[in-house]
């Protein structure tokens, strides 16, 4: 199979797994995250076909998509030893997703350059505008309302506290999770571009709080 064929098989199986998902994991997130991630492969000299594998099953195998992490990754290793020949990039690519994860305080480093290339562009799709909208999406389809001033942003550096999706606020999780993203940025490129969609969240929030205090105190609007 060529790297075409390989890169389009990996298509498909995405795009059917993930077409329906309406928490902002679906198959146009995982296509910004191929896309990107085969940019900063470029940039990085890392191997563009192992990233585009890696980024296109990232989220096939996630366990919010799953019932467990294991049944994710087990989903996405049969379908790769029966579409790969080499066993070394099979570990690789599986390596990456699994370890890849925000995981509640950044999760482990990644081992490999591609590791950091894929987990990089995925963290570039919860920035910006794409990162703000997701969140609603995702918050929505759990639940959360969007602010509620009575409830502080948690300390989700446990595991157990990051996917307790039950409890929080959209708003909230721009503090737990979306602006430390910058700083995590794991390549030279990435950490580019991560700031101008760092500061557009930044904006957004100020303009977001700005009017939530308006609407709160009638005797501040014009």
């Amino acid at each position: 199979m060529s790297n075409a064929e390989m890169i389009a098989a990996a298509e498909s199986f995405a795009r059917r797994e993930l077409e329906q998902d309406s928490t902002g994991h679906d198959w146009w997130h995982t296509d910004r995250v191929r896309r990107m991630a085969a940019r900063i492969a470029e940039e990085e000299q890392g191997d563009v076909l192992i990233c585009t594998i890696a980024a296109l099953l990232h989220d096939v195998a996630d366990e919010k998509l799953n019932p467990s992490k294991e049944a994710g990754l087990h989903k996405v290793e049969t379908w790769l030893k029966e579409h790969l020949e080499d066993r070394d990039v099979i570990s690789h690519i599986m390596q990456i997703i699994a370890t890849m994860s925000f995981a509640g305080g950044g999760g482990a480093p990644m081992a490999t350059l591609e590791g950091r290339i894929v987990q990089d562009a995925d963290r570039l799709d919860a920035l910006g505008a794409i990162g703000i909208a997701r969140t609603m999406v995702f918050s929505g389809a759990k639940g959360r309302p969007v602010h509620d001033p009575a409830i502080s942003p948690r300390d989700e550096t446990l595991q157990k506290e990051y996917r307790d999706y039950s409890k929080g606020t959209a708003v909230n999780h721009f503090y737990e999770k979306l602006l430390k993203l910058k700083d995590l940025m794991n390549t030279p490129y990435a950490r580019k571009l991560a700031e101008e969609r760092h500061r557009f969240m930044e904006l957004y929030l100020e303009q977001f709080l700005k009017e939530w205090s308006e609407g709160s105190n009638p005797e501040r609007a014009e």
